[in-house]
């Protein structure tokens, strides 16, 4: 028996708006308690299940899947919790952004609560590849090294270059002088106190805990248990700036949009 097929939208293809001219709420939350341990992509899905409840009036794509227009910034390790996660929904229409923000912080979980939301320009890149630099506090609580240990030992990480290790049953290699931007380690009671700035790219990301537990394995000690790993704020580095992720903003350029 055949069956028509039915178009998804009336309009015909080349009526429908340009992703890029379409209204860019960026939406700024936090990452927290319980919920550190989400995953990427089930973090995903909650989200838009709460942009769903808010009733905000998001853009759905025009490919076959017709899923929603929302952009996420670069996934966090899990068990990693976030003072500065980003999102961009594309909106049919706009909406007030105070009154999109109380609409989305009434839908969300208080885990996950947005704090910030505003409409940013329509052909910025997507977020994951421009929000380049990232910042992160790391307590290595119970650590066996003092600070002078680790930060001969991350030395000697950053020299080799590139440091290979396993992502589940994958071999992975990042580029540590490249994406190794500064480390300060401050000893405090019951272990290590470090800050981070890493920077990402094309090539790849470094995270947090595969350059701590390389360094620590030079020194002969493992990363604690107890370790608590939080990212503290996520920039764009552009001409030896860096931008907010709200801007102010310089040209596009002829980057391709999100």
């Amino acid at each position: 028996m055949s069956r028509t097929q039915v178009q998804p939208v009336k309009a015909r293809p080349q009526d429908l708006p340009v992703k890029a001219d379409l209204a860019r709420l960026r939406v700024a939350y936090r990452k927290d308690s319980r919920l550190a341990y989400l995953g990427h992509l089930d973090l995903i899905a909650t989200i838009e299940r709460c942009v769903r409840r808010a009733g905000l009036p998001f853009s759905i794509g025009n490919g076959f899947a017709r899923r929603m227009r929302i952009q996420f910034s670069s996934a966090l390790p899990v068990g990693a919790s976030s003072a500065c996660e980003y999102f961009d929904l594309r909106l049919d229409e706009s909406v007030d952004p105070d009154e999109a923000l109380g609409a989305l912080r009434g839908a969300t979980p208080r885990a996950l609560e947005p704090f910030r939301a505003t409409y940013v320009p329509g052909r910025l890149p997507a977020l994951e590849a421009w929000l380049d630099r990232a910042s992160w506090e790391i307590e290595l609580v119970g650590c066996g090294a003092t600070a002078a240990e680790l930060l001969d030992a991350v030395e000697l990480v950053r020299g080799r270059g590139t440091l290979t290790y396993l992502r589940g049953e994958k071999e992975k290699r990042v580029d540590v002088t490249s994406t190794l931007v500064s480390l300060a380690v401050e000893e405090e009671e019951g272990g290590l106190h470090v800050n981070l700035e890493t920077r990402s790219s094309n090539a790849g990301a470094l995270r947090p805990q595969v350059l701590l537990s390389a360094a620590l394995g030079e020194i002969g000690c493992e990363l604690p248990a107890a370790t608590r790993i939080r990212r503290c704020a996520q920039r764009h580095e552009e001409d030896g700036r860096l931008v907010e992720p709200f801007g102010p903003f310089g040209k596009t350029g002829e980057t391709s949009v999100s």
